[in-house]
């Protein structure tokens, strides 16, 4: 096989895996136009349509099922084999792709990037902060970091946090406005900062003390669906919100966000690295796994 057929191969299972010209374009670093070219001259060289494209949808032809089958694991294999030799060298190297949520990305790995990238020099992160819950083979990652009870049963897992409370907070000044909660039912009467979930529904706020537990649909002005929004709302005074309390550390140091109904709110909210068992783990991601068990544990 000459090396511009094994390229074209490649783009086409890209094309594939990311579901579309401009992302497979981007992560092969070339321009969409080529990438376009690349694909037609594969396909008169076999003589056949691989891909059904149009302006809103890409899918694949029988014969384009079919080749995928086929190549799929003679890639798989070679990155594999690639891969191996990493147990000849001094030092790991080679590309660690995460795909995180907002809150782990900042509060995980933002501390730790500068230490661990000093110490394995030969490695390069390749971070996606994304809060929908990504499919780490489609979207050709190695591993990711979110909430444990929103990672797929059939993942490894790997904490990668201790135990933090999740709780209401709200700026001093709407609780000079507003009667301070004494549990989580008067919270109907506030007004909320409720957070849209990659599904579309509006979380529900829960609470825990000795062995009730309970489960609240709150209400508010805003819905968001970014935390950062959510916690800039309830600086401003706008209303409650609802945020696992390590992130919002600093301001409630500082009190410009005040903790609500701390006795109903257990530190139970822990985040996990996981990632698929199928095959070998590749150095980098080993290395970090270490990494993160290191600073955990010591």
């Amino acid at each position: 096989m000459r090396g511009s057929e094994f390229a074209e191969l490649k783009a086409f299972m890209m094309i594939v895996e990311q579901g579309s010209f401009a992302r497979a374009a981007a992560t092969l670093e070339m321009a969409p136009s080529t990438l376009s070219q690349v694909i037609r001259v594969l396909e008169a060289r076999l003589g056949v349509r691989l891909l059904h494209r149009t302006t809103r949808r890409l899918s694949m032809t029988e014969a384009g099922e079919r080749l995928l089958d086929r190549i799929r694991p003679a890639f798989e294999a070679l990155s594999e084999a690639v891969e191996s030799l990493n147990d000849f060298r001094d030092t790991p190297m080679g590309t660690l792709r995460l795909s995180v949520s907002t809150v782990p990305a900042q509060l995980i790995l933002a501390p730790l990037l500068r230490e661990f990238l000093t110490r394995y020099p030969a490695i390069q992160l390749d971070i996606t902060v994304d809060n929908t819950t990504s499919e780490l083979v489609v979207g050709r990652f190695d591993a990711g970091i979110r909430y444990g009870r929103r990672i797929a049963h059939d993942m490894l897992q790997v904490r990668a946090s201790l135990p933090s409370r999740i709780m209401a907070v709200a700026a001093p000044d709407y609780l000079a406005r507003h009667p301070v909660p004494t549990s989580p039912q008067e919270l109907q009467n506030h007004a909320c900062i409720r957070y849209r979930l990659p599904n579309q529904q509006v979380m529900l706020w829960e609470f825990e003390k000795s062995a009730q537990k309970i489960e609240i649909a709150v209400d508010g002005p805003l819905i968001v669906n970014d935390v950062d929004l959510m916690v800039k709302a309830a600086k401003d005074g706008i209303g409650i919100g609802y945020v696992v309390e390590a992130y919002v550390e600093e301001e409630i140091r500082t009190g410009l966000l005040v903790p609500i109904l701390t006795d109903w709110s257990p530190p139970s909210h822990s985040y996990y690295l996981y990632y698929a068992g199928r095959h070998q783990l590749s150095a980098p991601l080993r290395a970090f796994i270490q990494f993160l068990k290191d600073h955990l544990h010591g």
